[in-house]
């Protein structure tokens, strides 16, 4: 008995994103990854030009990442990119040391052979894009790392917390890691984490993780405190200049 072979199915193709997508990413990206320092002033005509996007996804990119905390809108005036708030920021450091410390111990018994094998690849990988000066390439090759070995804890509703936690502070971790001499403190960190796992030593893989995370914190809490004094100054100088106006005017 002969069959008639079914006809092929058309694959579905992925819809392109749209402009408004697109605009998204690419501001999302320079945020993230310090293209645009916080603070920095986002005019809607140098976005325009920038994204290569009409107004109107250059607005919704805006009010989405406005959404995710990235952006600062403000009545009347151009959209700035969101400063950092310190407080806010040292509590979700608190979780993600927690999580990923918690994740660390995990994955020192529950990561295959290959995975760990791994993981030594892309920590060699990462030491060369920072020998090479490429900043970027370390950063993402960096969240790669973290990213591993929360999924080496095999525990999915760890790892889907750990998701949500983590596209805010994002660019938090990244203002921390190019801080001066972090990079070369944070990598001596990785290849003690690195060998822990090597090991299957879970409670130091937790502790050693634990430390590293507090410590990008740390110098979160220190780089936001810094940065406030300047802007108190500032405030302070147009205050009293606003109070001298007013009590020449009432003379």
């Amino acid at each position: 008995m002969s069959h008639t072979a079914a006809p092929d199915r058309p694959r579905r193709s992925r819809p392109a994103p749209s402009l408004a997508d697109q605009a998204v990413a690419r501001l999302r990206d320079m945020i993230v990854y310090l293209e645009l320092a916080p603070g920095a002033v986002l005019s809607e005509p140098w976005l325009v030009e920038t994204l290569g996007a009409s107004r109107t996804p250059v607005r919704e990119a805006l009010k989405l990442l406005a959404a995710d905390g990235l952006v600062l809108l403000r009545r009347n005036r151009a959209a700035v990119v969101a400063p950092l708030d310190g407080e806010q920021l040292a509590h979700l450091f608190e979780v993600e040391a927690a999580l990923e410390s918690f994740a660390a111990g995990l994955a020192a018994s529950r990561m295959s052979d290959a995975e760990i094998a791994r993981l030594a690849r892309l920590q060699s990988d990462m030491e060369a894009r920072h020998a090479r000066g490429d900043r970027v390439g370390y950063i993402r090759l960096n969240q790669k790392i973290h990213a591993l070995i929360v999924a080496g804890a095999a525990n999915p509703a760890l790892a889907e917390t750990h998701a949500r936690l983590i596209s805010r502070l994002q660019r938090a971790r990244n203002v921390a890691l190019t801080s001066v001499g972090r990079v070369e403190e944070s990598i001596e960190e990785h290849r003690r984490i690195l060998l822990a796992l090597q090991a299957r030593d879970a409670e130091l893989a937790r502790r050693l993780f634990a430390a590293h995370v507090g410590r990008t914190g740390d110098l979160l809490a220190a780089h936001c405190a810094a940065a406030r004094v300047p802007a108190r100054r500032a405030r302070a100088k147009t205050g009293s200049s606003e109070t001298g106006g007013r009590s020449e005017r009432d003379r």
